[in-house]
């Protein structure tokens, strides 16, 4: 099963680094989901929540504000310029 190596940062620390099976963000224009094996992709974030989807079951929830979402070789990087953490399971 593919995965996808995730990590959200904002200035102050790593507010999530795992594995997921797949992933929603908030896009400047729109949300934009990643699954593994995603095309090379950078977009600028808007306002509203990354919803990571935890490999094994639940999910992770990052609110955040502006930044920017990286997709390169199953691994997304998510750098906000504001962001906090919220989970369910």
């Amino acid at each position: 099963m593919s995965r996808l190596n995730v990590k959200v940062v904002n200035p102050e620390r790593v507010l999530f680094e795992g594995e997921a099976a797949s992933l929603v963000a908030p896009a400047w224009d729109g949300k934009v989901g990643i699954l593994p094996s995603h095309a090379p992709f950078l977009t600028l974030l808007g306002e509203g929540e990354v919803d990571v989807d935890l490999v094994g079951g639940g999910s992770a929830r990052h609110p955040v504000s502006g930044g920017v979402l990286k997709v390169l070789a199953d691994e997304v990087i998510v750098l906000t310029e504001s962001g906090r953490t919220t989970s369910s399971d």
